[in-house]
């Protein structure tokens, strides 16, 4: 097969980049996970789609993959600057419960979260298990970067070169777009350590040099990096929005870890590459948290949508490029989805023997060059990743595998397999059934629909078919599209 090189957008340099590992044969990743205050809206859950496709297209290119996604359980103020109320404390003093319970219960909903959208395994470091580490690294930095103030202790922006050129937000002084606390010596400088008001005792807080407190949110990332993939790695991903702010001050403290020098050289940043997907926009505001039945992924399913057509949604799209929302959208996904899944499906069943073994499925692609009237179609999926990871295109490519004639269909099923390992739709698992998901509103039960189906048969056998027609009828008032000829018979009519 063809292997283009891979090129991958550099936040840091505004450019396409041929990826070279730091490490030969490896390839190692870190993503700015979520703060497990609250649950994840479908916008926050979009960057992890892009981080496991980033991920998988890594594995597809041959690489060894290491893949970090932290958890922040303490630090993350309700802004990304130092102003504000701590999330997690703020949500504990809702609900009644501790933060580290907060934690727990919105860091399982987060994993179920990734698992319904088919997002492979990672490793999850916990910020509260690093606490001892970061301030070992501020101690490391104080001198020569930090100072004091009666509100914990900062770091000053000015002590290391390029501060801000990942946003290119920051004016000629080196002041940023953020909100002033007073004493600092610039407006840019963020909290390494955060003291505890005097009176106040915080449920999550620890004694340092500067007193008992906890730390700032952006040392996190950078500790647990340094920790688990060493510097310089390779990638390092998130949303847009933190572009701005927590990865500036990121790289920052990279930065007077490992050195001062400028970020000509994008090693001295700590990673080698930065990577960020844009936003999924709703225009009636449901995105926010604070917007009461925020959209989240469980809604999408209260509604009958399979999570994996969401996916879809977002392979899609570039993902550097805005992603809008809508249930119309949603609803052309998930009948792609079908589609797909129906092609699939026919294909496993001109198997020979016992059909295909997922597991096995596409093991064979690298071993062989000659792909014969595949060829085209596996060229035009790799360069298409190969391109800053442009999965619309390469969805057409798998369409064309998927809808190829008179292909021996092992060789077809492997190829397809192949490249279902990059897109993370599972289609080799599953059915047309499985996205038979019944919205939370719907009132008769599938019992109730296999019952009247299967009076409709008998009316229809007795060529009764004005009960049959009044039957049909009736399923479709209550959200059941029947299908006659089609071995799934129903399924619900979303809409």
């Amino acid at each position: 097969m063809t292997d283009t090189p891979l090129k991958l957008f550099n936040s840091l340099t505004r450019s396409l980049e041929v990826f070279e590992p730091v490490h030969p044969g490896e390839a190692r990743v870190y993503s700015c996970g979520p703060t497990v205050y609250n649950y994840q809206h479908i916008g926050n859950m979009r960057a992890y789609v892009f981080a496991d496709t980033l991920g998988r297209t890594l594995q597809w290119k041959g690489y060894k993959l290491t893949h970090v996604v932290n958890i922040t359980d303490v630090g993350h103020l309700t802004s990304d600057a130092d102003e504000g109320e701590d999330k997690m404390e703020k949500m504990a003093a809702r609900e009644g419960k501790s933060a580290w319970d907060i934690a727990k219960f919105y860091q399982a909903d987060f994993e179920q979260d990734l698992a319904r959208l088919n997002v492979q395994p990672k490793q999850h470091p916990r910020a509260t298990e690093y606490v001892a580490a970061m301030i070992e690294w501020g101690k490391s930095i104080a001198d020569k970067h930090c100072y004091e103030l009666e509100s914990g202790l900062y770091f000053d922006v000015s002590t290391v070169a390029d501060y801000g050129r990942l946003a290119r937000a920051v004016t000629e002084d080196g002041e940023g777009r953020i909100e002033s606390v007073e004493g600092k010596r610039n407006a840019a400088d963020f909290a390494i350590w955060r003291k505890t008001p005097a009176g106040e005792t915080r449920q999550m807080e620890w004694d340092s040099p500067w007193g008992r407190g906890a730390p700032g949110w952006h040392l996190e990332c950078s500790v647990m990096g340094e920790a688990l993939l060493g510097f310089p790695f390779d990638i390092h991903t998130g949303g847009i929005d933190h572009r701005e702010i927590h990865h500036p001050n990121e790289i920052a403290q990279n930065q007077a870890y490992c050195c001062t020098n400028g970020l000509d050289n994008p090693r001295n940043s700590g990673a080698r590459f930065w990577m960020h997907n844009n936003f999924l926009v709703e225009r009636s505001g449901k995105m926010s948290k604070s917007s009461g039945e925020f959209l989240r992924l469980q809604l999408l399913v209260d509604k009958g949508y399979h999570p994996l057509a969401y996916r879809l949604m977002c392979l899609a799209a570039h993902y550097r490029s805005e992603l809008e929302f809508s249930w119309e959208g949603l609803g052309a996904a998930l009948t792609r989805l079908k589609r797909m899944v129906m092609a699939v499906e026919q294909l496993k069943a001109r198997l020979p023997g016992e059909g295909m073994d997922p597991e096995a499925m596409g093991s064979g692609l690298r071993r062989g060059d000659d792909w014969g009237k595949l060829q085209p179609a596996l060229d035009k999926f790799d360069a298409a990743i190969a391109d800053d990871l442009n999965t619309a295109i390469a969805l057409t490519a798998f369409d064309d595998v998927l809808a190829a004639k008179k292909i021996d269909p092992e060789v077809k099923a492997n190829l397809a397999a192949a490249m279902d390992a990059v897109l993370g739709l599972n289609l080799l698992n599953l059915t047309r059934a499985d996205l038979r998901i019944r919205p939370k509103t719907a009132t008769i039960t599938e019992a109730d629909i296999e019952a009247a189906l299967a009076r409709r048969k008998e009316a229809r056998a007795a060529k009764d078919f004005a009960t049959s027609d009044a039957i049909r009828d009736e399923l479709a008032a209550q959200g059941v599209e029947v299908m006659d000829g089609d071995p799934l018979g129903w399924e619900w009519k979303l809409g």
